[in-house]
């Protein structure tokens, strides 16, 4: 089985010979941007939720990985939705790679080469150059935005 995200199916021009699926707000991000396949394939693909612990499970992991702030919601419920079902996630997403990886989960990039390896992410201030291990939507000491850097 295939987990789709988002990525995976603005790349492909018609859904590979396996058993697809996907989580409800991978539909919703494709008809936000009016694309009209998902009509086409109708029964092809199969919508499920995900479960709240692997949601919770997924997390934890985004979050020793350093990806929590790199994921959308959307992508957390991809990678619970494919460790519920056993399945394959198909992105080209580096952040949706890495925590696969992490977890021992099975990922394929579609358009693009997929990750070598294993990465971790720290944060860091544009302003005051202040380190973080996780992300925050600004730096709690001078309030600047803060930029993602691969833990060396």
């Amino acid at each position: 089985m295939l987990v789709l995200d988002s990525s995976a199916l603005f790349s492909m021009e018609n859904l590979p010979d396996e058993e697809c699926v996907c989580p409800p707000g991978v539909l919703r991000e494709l008809r936000k941007y009016n694309d009209r396949r998902p009509d086409l394939w109708g029964d092809l693909l199969m919508v499920s939720e995900c479960t709240a612990s692997a949601e919770s499970e997924v997390r934890a992991a985004a979050e020793r990985t350093g990806d929590i702030g790199r994921l959308s919601p959307v992508d957390v419920t991809v990678i619970a939705l494919a460790k519920d079902t056993g399945g394959t996630v198909l992105s080209d997403d580096y952040s949706i790679q890495n925590v696969c990886r992490a977890m021992g989960i099975p990922y394929r990039p579609v358009g693009m080469n997929g990750i070598t390896r294993k990465e971790k992410w720290n944060y860091r201030c544009t302003g005051c150059g202040k380190w973080f291990k996780e992300s925050m939507r600004e730096c709690p000491i001078c309030g600047s935005p803060l930029r993602s850097h691969r833990k060396r």
